[in-house]
């Protein structure tokens, strides 16, 4: 289960609750927002998009603490084009 709360401008409180429960703090640009959304959908869904991506590669555990949402790309290079794909179906 994936929680999306919004804490103040570009940063969001993330609960993933699972085997155990973690908690991310997690800032998204409006740039990075708007190129993988084209605004067409909230943060709060691309946010919970991007969990359930990283959530199918790795363990809650395994997720970092704190983040910039464009640092998923470092690790899963093809995680824009996959987040793009699933916010369209």
């Amino acid at each position: 289960m994936i929680t999306v709360k919004l804490i103040t401008g570009s940063d969001f409180e993330v609960v993933v609750k699972s085997k155990s429960t973690t908690q991310h703090k997690v800032h998204v640009s409006n740039d990075f927002y708007k190129l993988l959304t084209d605004a067409k959908f909230s943060y709060e869904n691309l946010i919970k998009a991007s969990f359930e991506f990283l959530l199918e590669r790795e363990s809650n555990n395994s997720i970092l603490s704190q983040f910039d949402l464009k640092v998923i790309s470092h690790y899963f290079p093809e995680y824009e084009k996959e987040i793009k794909r699933r916010l369209k179906a």
